[in-house]
């Protein structure tokens, strides 16, 4: 039996976290772990427990401690917890913020159940999932900038990286990865490790947003491979 997803829910309102929990917990390959009130108490948990989960579901407007802030801690001292934003604003301005921060993924509270079990699925598998809503803001945020983010001198990549770049934001697992290239699953998580590092991102969605904002990736192909 494969290991289930661990998540933890952090919303201020009782009621929409509640259901949220009552549904998710019925799936047999997911767990909630603990569901905090506001982005304080998520933070004190996670400081204090003895199993940190795979994905938190962030609330942005919370009192004491918002999404966004809570989410740079996160990013900051837990860099392997992924973090889906779920909330109410689809605002560019909301989206762009917590995508740069770091998040996985970016859902609407009005969204269908199926859509939120198929979100967090890709999301552990995979390292994001961005729809096609969110593709269009990140482009917008890309072409309205002066300046692309990092300039691509050569050797700035070697070709392997860049072919496991493309590999990562079509969405190949780490195992499907090393299947292609011939490598060991070791091997890939060596290059992985090592665009992060170059491209000074924290995780595979930040790796993601770097590769659009310097159009290394067609945001199309992205999209055919959902």
């Amino acid at each position: 039996m494969e290991e289930r997803i661990s998540l933890m829910l952090a919303d201020d309102e009782v009621l929409f976290r509640t259901g949220i929990s009552f549904y998710l917990n019925r799936k047999r390959d997911i767990e909630i772990l603990f569901e905090a009130s506001d982005g304080q108490e998520l933070v004190e948990h996670l400081r204090n427990c003895e199993k940190q989960p795979n994905i938190i579901l962030m609330d942005l407007k919370m009192p004491f401690l918002n999404g966004v802030e809570a989410t740079k801690i996160i990013r900051r001292d837990y860099p392997k917890i992924k973090v889906i934003a779920l909330t109410s604003y689809n605002t560019p301005s909301f989206i762009s913020n917590m995508i740069q921060e770091g998040a996985a993924s970016y859902l609407l509270k009005n969204a269908h159940p199926d859509e939120m079990l198929k979100t967090i699925r890709e999301v552990a598998s995979k390292g994001f999932y961005y729809n096609e809503d969110v593709l269009e803001i990140i482009m917008e945020i890309r072409d309205s900038q002066k300046k692309i983010q990092s300039p691509f001198s050569e050797g700035f990549f070697t070709e392997r990286e860049r072919q496991v770049l493309e590999l990562i934001c079509m969405q190949y697992t780490l195992h499907e990865m090393a299947g292609l290239l011939c490598v060991s699953p070791r091997t890939v998580e060596g290059y992985k490790q090592s665009l992060l590092e170059k491209s000074k991102t924290k995780n595979i969605a930040g790796l993601v947003v770097f590769a659009i904002y310097n159009k290394i990736i067609n945001p199309d192909n992205l999209l055919s491979g959902m």
